[in-house]
């Protein structure tokens, strides 16, 4: 039977298809467990052999010390290994009939994916032992992790690095390579069974912020924003998820200068108490079976007498939509991270559109692995990260912000949006679509 077959199979078992809503599909930590090494084998089995041979590497060596992992060695981890155990090291060598050998230079198996073959009998020294393995193999390349550009792929830590060099025969000296791209593909490419399950886990980030942002939630003249930002911690524990980093709640009001939108790129302002009439902006994110989500809305506290939020204020959200619009039809296999930033923001000027984006991969971690687009106080290009390629199949935080002039309020306000989405063979969607308005507190509709 098909391995994806039998993989979504696995995943269907254990989707609450009655479930009114995805926080009802969040799973127990056992089942999670079960879950997140189904997708982890998958990986290793299907994904990681193409990526190497994409590549062109014959052989990855990846190790790490406990408490000490390597970015990549974390998301290689079986779910009941919390870290690295002592030295762990991992050892992925391609073969010439196209399989791939996977080995743990370890006192343990890595759960039941890589099989520990040190035997500290005939090998005491843990580096002779690794040795060995690259003798009886005679790679022509040596992949290890460490990236100028590229912080997750830099996680082959100093003394780690002198140690293997000393103990490596010198012939293979000059085989030992970058193994940057290789890392970066492995944590930003998404596998067909990730792809089925991210746009609930997005749906789980989108639902929380509809509870929080909502008049059950949020008294005008009462309520602050810091006490809007601990509910929302407060409720990820309190469902059993967790956040990859505090949230944030800022807001804008015609009282305010036009550059009160910086605090939610810098100093963030005093806890502020959230009056009728403001415009609320969240910026929130997730993590649910290894993934992360990273969100960013805008709600409106009508004042007495409002029925809808103001028209200057829906027609700049439209803006909002329009540059997100603009930014992923340039969304094109092979083009750069500065490319891409250069053609979309060329594009919204040419629309009248006041912009700046600064995009980033999300998947394994919030702030992931991929090309750079933009970033806020970057809007000429990324050295480095900018100028990684964009590949198919990997996901996105569609993150910018269009200003317009607001008649209503005298003022230019900025629009700062983000959504999590996927590139992939059909081109750019996103994976729980995304927020069209400013939603109104209370929801009139």
């Amino acid at each position: 039977m098909n391995r994806f077959f039998c993989t979504t199979i696995f995943l269907i078992a254990f989707l609450n298809l009655n479930a009114q809503s995805s926080l009802e599909e969040i799973l127990p930590v056992r089942e999670r467990s079960a879950f997140i090494d189904k997708v982890l084998e998958y990986r290793i089995d299907s994904l990681l052999p193409e990526l190497m041979d994409r590549e062109g590497l014959d052989m990855w060596v990846i190790i790490s010390r406990e408490y000490n992992e390597d970015p990549v060695m974390e998301t290689m981890l079986p779910s009941q290994w919390l870290s690295a155990r002592r030295r762990t090291i991992l050892v992925f060598s391609r073969n010439s009939d196209a399989s791939m050998d996977k080995i743990a230079i370890a006192r343990y198996n890595v759960g039941k994916l890589l099989q520990g073959e040190w035997n500290i009998d005939v090998f005491p020294d843990q580096w002779d032992a690794l040795v060995e393995i690259i003798n009886a193999r005679n790679p022509s390349t040596i992949g290890m992790n460490f990236s100028e550009d590229f912080g997750l792929a830099d996680g082959l830590v100093y003394s780690e690095q002198k140690a293997f060099m000393e103990k490596l025969p010198v012939k293979y000296h000059d085989r030992v390579v970058s193994a940057e791209r290789l890392a970066i593909a492995w944590l930003e490419t998404r596998s067909k069974i990730e792809v089925e399950i991210y746009p609930t886990i997005c749906a789980m980030g989108h639902e929380i912020l509809q509870e929080a942002f909502s008049a059950a939630h949020i008294t005008p003249g009462v309520t602050t924003t810091d006490d809007v930002i601990w509910w929302l911690r407060q409720r990820v524990v309190e469902l059993g998820l967790k956040t990859w980093f505090h949230p944030s709640v800022s807001l804008q009001r015609t009282n305010m200068g036009d550059n009160a939108f910086l605090r939610s790129f810098a100093n963030r302002a005093e806890d502020e108490v959230i009056q009728k009439g403001d415009l609320l902006h969240v910026d929130f994110g997730i993590t649910y079976l290894r993934l992360n989500t990273d969100q960013q809305q805008h709600f409106y506290m009508l004042r007495d007498g409002e029925t809808a939020v103001p028209k200057g204020l829906a027609a700049a959200f439209k803006n909002g939509n329009r540059l997100q619009d603009i930014l992923v039809k340039n969304f094109d296999a092979g083009k750069s991270g500065n490319e891409i930033l250069k053609d979309a923001l060329e594009q919204a000027k040419s629309e009248g559109i006041q912009a700046s984006i600064y995009t980033h991969p999300i998947g394994f971690h919030g702030h992931a692995a991929g090309p750079t687009i933009g970033l806020w106080d970057q809007q000429g290009g990324v050295t480095g990260k900018g100028d990684y390629p964009l590949y198919k199949n990997t996901c996105y935080s569609i993150e910018l912000f269009a200003a317009s002039e607001v008649d209503e309020w005298g003022k230019i306000v900025r629009i700062m949006l983000e959504e999590d989405g996927l590139y992939d063979e059909n081109g750019f969607r996103f994976l729980d679509g995304r927020a069209e308005e400013i939603y109104p507190i209370p929801r009139t509709k």
